[in-house]
């Protein structure tokens, strides 16, 4: 079947080597091939060939930077003519009548909607399981492919579609990255429009790509921003890295494999001319409460729009519950995020990146986690994928690289984050790790 890239898609489509509809034909072959992994909520498969036409005939198809690439949508971002259904039967079944800002974009660079892809209820934990079905990791199906755009970077990682839209408001693109060897970027606040669900999640939730090289990553988030300055990534001569595979909560203890795949990745940036020293972030409780915060008072936010909220999960229901006491109490606090990014800001004074473990441990099992309680949810969250929230608090960009394989045959990566505005200095960094540090693209049954 062959690994492919948006990039070379879009070359040959633009070149007319190839058809917008052939290519959009093999894509719907793959995914009638990779059914077992449970990707996807919705195919578009008629629609798909149409809009497939419309890109063949347009006239500046020679100018379009995704012409004829088969892109999955997360079902939590509106399509037209498409239900949105947050992963939940609480939500209304009806069409959406105006696509999203961001699926416009990239329709407008000639990209074509081959699906949805599957999420967990209101998209709140980081497994990929629920009413619709449940979403299985094409490295290993009996794990999960991480939440909430597990849906998509399963599709990603069994080769369905070279790319696919996530979105991530506690680590929900960069997680399922790392569970199925993805590349995946959360911006910073404002360079990709947000506008996800009742308010973002008090705006730490935002839209971006999952990819299977770097040179994707950029080229979708481009054309997600509306900047062609970060399509081409330039690795930086000399940075300032930190390293650290501290975790960010109290009681979680990181996989040895894990933080030695972190710790390795120091000589080879310094090789590459970096100044590399280790030293870790100023995590703390309050940090912890004011995610939580969010996180619980964004849910209950979403619930509000819902057509039937007595069918929620009772998990997610008590999560949102807690949001509504903490609504009710006045927070949050805009203070907590404020205090939080004065710390990161003193601890990034002389460095540009910081390095950590994408996950604390494996991903864990693909089963019900939607009928478990709330508390087995949040633990599990917690002790496999601590890593990314305090970003999305602080709002700034953060991405994750695969950097090899465990003895578990599943993938390893690392994150990667930096100061506001430093998408194309995240970007560049990971094409060199990519070069340095060459990975698989997709699952081996799929390459």
């Amino acid at each position: 079947m062959g690994v492919w890239t948006a990039v070379e898609v879009a070359e040959e489509v633009r070149d007319g080597r190839r058809t917008a509809r052939a290519v959009v034909e093999d894509a719907l072959n793959r995914i009638e091939g990779a059914r077992r992994f449970g990707a996807y909520q919705r195919v578009r498969t008629f629609a798909a060939l149409r809009e497939a036409d419309a890109v063949d005939a347009r006239p500046d198809r020679s100018g379009l930077r995704l012409a004829g690439v088969p892109i999955a949508i997360k079902d939590n971002v509106a399509v037209t003519g498409e239900p949105m259904r947050v992963g939940t039967t609480a939500s209304d079944p009806a069409p959406q009548t105006a696509d999203h800002q961001v699926v416009a974009r990239l329709r407008a660079a000639g990209a074509v909607v081959v699906g949805l892809t599957r999420v967990p209820e209101l998209c709140v934990f980081g497994t990929t399981d629920g009413a619709f079905g449940t979403a299985r990791n094409p490295w290993d199906p009996d794990r999960t492919p991480g939440g909430s755009s597990g849906g998509s970077a399963a599709a990603v990682a069994s080769g369905t579609v070279p790319i696919a839209l996530g979105n991530d408001g506690m680590g929900s693109i960069r997680i399922p990255a790392a569970c199925c060897g993805l590349v995946g970027i959360k911006p910073g606040s404002g360079v990709v429009p947000a506008e996800l669900g009742n308010g973002s999640w008090f705006g730490m939730a935002e839209n971006g790509p999952l990819t299977t090289t770097v040179a994707d990553a950029a080229l979708m988030l481009s054309v997600l921003a509306g900047r062609e300055d970060l399509a081409s990534p330039v690795p930086a001569d000399r940075l300032r890295i930190a390293v650290s595979v501290a975790p960010p909560a109290t009681g979680v203890a990181v996989d040895p494999h894990r933080a030695s795949a972190t710790q390795d990745v120091a000589p080879l940036l310094r090789e590459a001319g970096h100044e590399v020293r280790e030293a870790d972030p100023p995590y703390d409780q309050l940090l912890a409460l004011s995610e939580l915060a969010r996180w619980t008072a964004g849910t209950e936010l979403d619930a509000r729009l819902m057509t039937d909220r007595s069918a929620l999960a009772v998990r997610t229901s008590r999560h949102a519950a807690l949001g509504r006491a903490v609504l009710r109490a006045g927070f949050p606090h805009e203070s907590g995020r404020r205090r939080w990014r004065q710390r990161a800001e003193a601890f990034f004074e002389g460095l540009d990146v910081l390095v950590t473990p994408a996950l604390a441990r494996s991903p864990v099992p693909a089963k019900q986690w939607h009928e478990r309680g709330w508390l087995a949810n949040l633990v599990s969250n917690l002790r496999y994928a601590p890593f990314a929230a305090p970003w999305n608090l602080a709002g700034w960009p953060a991405m994750v690289v695969p950097v090899g394989l465990g003895p578990d045959g599943l993938p390893l990566g690392v994150q990667l984050v930096a100061p506001p505005g430093g998408e194309a200095r995240l970007l560049g960094l990971a094409a060199q790790l990519e070069q340095l540090r060459p990975w698989m693209r997709t699952a081996p049954a799929h390459r």
